[in-house]
């Protein structure tokens, strides 16, 4: 838990380093050419959704490719405080791939089905053609950084 808190605040901290670099500050004139920066940045904490496989294109870098799981809670009821109510969950999947060969290569070959990790990268969205010649809108996070939080042998009680 600590080490996760350690990460959080690390991360908080680049964050806000990083927004200070997207900020206009008034000073800019109106006429003057200002490249505005633009962010696609995120994070998911969640548990893997089946093993890794690595699919190779022709003429192209390999990726690993699984999916994670991200759990959101709430419960339902009038109750605020104490136990009355149902608490509701709801399970959003994600498409991850990874492209960086040292990261593709240890995500891999480390992460397994049941593993719970953390991700960081970027928001692609694309679209395909599927077997049937239909073509398909395909959302998709290009890590960057995966943190690896368990093996996935001992599942951790929420």
């Amino acid at each position: 838990m600590l080490f996760l808190v350690c990460v959080l605040e690390t991360h908080i901290s680049l964050f806000l380093q990083v927004l200070r670099q997207f900020v206009r500050h008034d000073s800019d004139t109106v006429n003057s050419l200002v490249l505005e920066r633009s962010m696609n940045r995120v994070q998911l904490l969640g548990r893997v959704g089946q093993d890794p496989i690595m699919r190779q294109v022709e003429g192209k870098n390999p990726v690993t490719i699984f999916s994670l799981a991200t759990n959101e809670m709430w419960r339902t009821g009038d109750s605020e405080v104490g136990q009355g109510g149902d608490v509701s969950q709801k399970t959003t999947w994600h498409r991850i791939s990874v492209f960086r060969p040292g990261l593709r290569d240890v995500t891999y070959q480390y992460v397994r089905k049941g593993s719970r990790i953390f991700v960081e990268g970027k928001i692609d969205y694309g679209e395909y053609t599927d077997k049937n010649n239909v073509r398909r809108q395909a959302t998709t996070i290009i890590a960057d950084n995966v943190i690896f939080l368990s093996d996935g042998s001992v599942r951790e009680k929420v």
